[in-house]
């Protein structure tokens, strides 16, 4: 079987400007990645449910975190202060899980998600929230929502 051709010559002119033509326009920022801090298991007793023995006796959620930034200011000076600090932003997640009590833990992922945007230097941010004692009649591992939110 052959494969098709692919003219990397074309590919390179597409994808990089030539030096020096003024009309040149950069690489789309689509094409730039963002740098990922990662924050996983942070594990709370919150009330979020519909249920009133939900808001009544609590249970276990657990939330991961993915903040996009970049962390180039931060790497060359060494410096915490120039980077989204991943200590604090467990805190601020273990509050809001231990806070308010929602129904919904999709409010649960957007509250937290808007907290650290406003909190944080960061670009976007990637939510799950774990719920893995949830109300559910019949055998499962865990219920998760997922959302992905950017700074406006």
């Amino acid at each position: 079987m052959q494969e098709d051709a692919v003219d990397m010559d074309a590919v390179q002119e597409d994808a990089v400007p030539a030096a020096g033509k003024p009309d040149a326009a950069p690489a789309p920022s689509a094409l730039r990645r963002l740098d990922r801090i990662t924050v996983t298991g942070v594990t709370a007793i919150g009330r979020h449910g519909v249920f009133e023995r939900e808001k009544r006796d609590g249970q276990p959620f657990i939330v991961d975190a993915v903040l996009f930034t970049d962390i180039r200011a931060a790497a060359e000076n060494d410096d915490l202060e120039k980077t989204a600090n991943y200590g604090d932003v467990a805190e601020l997640i273990r509050a809001l899980i231990t806070g308010q009590a929602y129904d919904l833990i999709e409010t649960l992922a957007e509250r937290i998600a808007a907290a650290i945007l406003l909190t944080f230097p960061v670009s976007a941010v990637e939510i799950t929230v774990h719920k893995p004692k949830a109300p559910i009649q019949v055998p499962f591992g865990d219920v998760t929502i997922n959302i992905y939110r950017e700074s406006p």
